[in-house]
């Protein structure tokens, strides 16, 4: 297929310029029928059955093989998740992370990945990276461990500024567990995961999957503890005696049944991704970058980065991300920053920066 055809299977490129994956995906129709389809069966035959139930999960494995060959793993090594945010909670509380233990993070990260840990009670050093340019991270973060460091984490790609966070070098240097954020990474740019001790999917965005989806790589499962522990993650339990065991691998981490609509829309949306689309991506995030910066904005992302371009529009970005709304264009305000933020996937196309360049243009 060609790239316009690829285009053609998201309905929502037919009237907007999407430019949004850094929150939320578009939605292809093969995965919005595959959810349908399935939700119009359960409603006529019920959530019920050996074969639904069976049907879901195999449905699961089918998707934890999918996950793990987006960030180069294997499958024995993912857990199915609903977020980033839980799969850095399963790694926080698998750690016993507490008051006395260390953990160095940087001042660019989600709350998603920040908030789990404040909710440890661990020391946090935080280093002070937000205007650092991309070839001094590796330093400057270096610099914030410690002998009592129990933890380093840290985005893959800042959500900010689409900046790539040098993690895989600090985790061969440094001998610490390092826990990755690839929340802007998974789906957007080429990923080996295999470096981290732990590494998270967020499978709504850059994947283009459903709501609550995604995953978390475990470098070693059984050297973690399992401490969110529910009826998926079990392989056999006896409430009575209060016992129970694993499964195998990273499917102990297992947290929640996503709905198996979303399940199957997830394999929709991981089946049959074409060739290139990373370098694609990367290609027209640069295109943006360039012309943004040739007509005059104040972009803050960095030349070589990943996929998400942000510029600087000060106190108006709120007014002017639901300007462009209006004129068809979805971007993202970062609240607080003062920036607007573009995600740019395989999916887009030279209209969509086009689209963007004249909104901002008409609104000078």
């Amino acid at each position: 297929m060609s790239w316009a055809e690829q285009r053609s299977r998201f309905p929502v490129l037919e009237r907007f310029a999407y430019l949004n994956a850094g929150t939320f995906g578009p939605l292809a129709r093969e995965t919005l029928r595959a959810m349908n389809d399935l939700r119009e069966w359960e409603g006529t035959h019920g959530r019920g059955g050996r074969a639904y139930f069976d049907a879901m999960l195999e449905g699961r494995e089918r998707v934890r093989a999918l996950l793990a060959r987006e960030i180069d793993v294997q499958p024995a090594h993912v857990a199915l998740t609903d977020s980033t945010t839980q799969g850095v909670q399963i790694v926080v509380v698998g750690l016993d992370l507490a008051a006395g233990d260390e953990v160095v993070t940087t001042d660019a990260e989600h709350f998603g990945l920040t908030g789990p840990l404040l909710g440890s009670g661990a020391t946090l050093r935080i280093a002070r990276v937000r205007d650092v340019p991309a070839a001094d991270l590796f330093d400057v973060i270096r610099r914030e461990l410690t002998p009592r460091t129990r933890l380093l984490a840290l985005s893959a790609v800042s959500w900010i500024d689409g900046k790539v966070f040098p993690w895989r070098e600090l985790a061969r240097e440094l001998g610490v567990p390092v826990l990755v954020d690839g929340a802007q990474a998974a789906g957007a740019i080429d990923v080996d995961a295999t470096d981290a001790d732990f590494y998270t999917v967020s499978a709504q965005k850059w994947l283009c999957g459903p709501d609550a989806t995604g995953a978390l790589y475990v470098r070693e499962p059984e050297a973690l503890r399992p401490r969110l522990v529910a009826y998926p993650s079990a392989a056999r339990y006896d409430v009575a005696a209060g016992t129970w065991e694993p499964k195998e691998g990273a499917a102990r981490f297992d947290a929640t049944f996503a709905p198996a609509s979303s399940v199957a829309g997830l394999q929709a949306a991981l089946a049959d991704l074409p060739d290139g689309r990373h370098a694609r991506a990367r290609e027209l995030a640069e295109r943006l970058r360039t012309q943004l910066a040739a007509a005059g904005h104040d972009v803050v992302t960095e030349a070589g980065q990943a996929t998400l371009v942000s510029v600087r529009l000060g106190e108006a970005s709120g007014d002017v991300v639901a300007r462009l709304y209006d004129q068809g264009v979805v971007v993202r305000e970062l609240p607080g920053t003062g920036l607007v933020r573009a995600s740019v996937g395989w999916w887009n196309d030279e209209s969509d920066l086009e689209r963007l360049l004249d909104g901002l243009a008409s609104m000078r």
